[in-house]
């Protein structure tokens, strides 16, 4: 799959931050593919025991939610663990990945944050800038403030920084913590939640999310 040009990747933070205010302008948060067919989950584990990290991808047939292509690399973290500057650290090594696929994803799913960032820019927005693809962050922790939404699946309630919506707390399953859904790239909000409906059917994370986890936590 085709993957832009990449910046320079930064040595220091204030590098890292001049990107990521260049980048910004190149999002789009309107409109959505027609049809998804297959969606792509990425995910970041860091080994217990040493300072490697392997970066898996799934993607999954949206119809029946089996995984059609998977990829994963392994590697070592250039860029210090600094908040809001993850994709730094995570990126290249997925970007890596993409680029093996098989099969080109009509969407990618970040376990991570798009528009629901300081600066309005997260790993979702980096990835689907560089890949051109669209995309969105599913966190498993807010970047923000919210209220809780209803206990019923489906229910949301606005993301908020700055007093700002930059987001929506999804709830998937009745009865369970919601996850944090934001905009990437070429993407709308309500797109974005559907989505994540449609590929969380019985548990609270997608299953984009969940085949990508277990793909990196089984490597050796």
């Amino acid at each position: 799959m085709r993957v832009r040009e990449p910046h320079p990747w930064p040595s220091t933070e204030a590098e890292a931050i001049a990107i990521q205010e260049k980048l910004r302008p190149l999002v789009r948060f309107d409109g959505e593919p027609a049809e998804v067919r297959t969606a792509a989950g990425l995910d970041v584990a860091y080994r217990d025991d040493s300072d490697e990290l392997v970066a898996a991808v799934t993607v999954l047939n949206v119809a029946d939610l089996s995984v059609v292509d998977s990829v994963v690399v392994c590697g070592k973290p250039e860029f210090p663990y600094i908040p809001g500057l993850f994709a730094f650290r995570e990126a290249p090594s997925l970007l890596e990945a993409l680029k093996k696929l098989s099969v080109v994803p009509d969407v990618l799913v970040c376990d991570g944050q798009g528009l629901a960032h300081p600066r309005r820019f997260g790993l979702a927005c980096h990835l689907g800038v560089l890949t051109d693809l669209p995309s969105i962050g599913v966190g498993k922790t807010a970047m923000g403030r919210y209220e809780p939404p209803d206990e019923q699946r489906g229910e949301w309630s606005p993301l908020r920084m700055d007093d700002e919506v930059v987001g929506r707390a999804l709830r998937t399953q009745r009865g369970v913590k919601p996850v944090f859904v934001s905009v990437g790239h070429r993407y709308t909000l309500d797109g974005a939640c559907d989505l994540v409906l449609r590929l969380a059917p019985k548990y609270r994370l997608p299953e984009t999310t969940r085949t990508a986890d277990h793909l990196g936590r089984t490597q050796d």
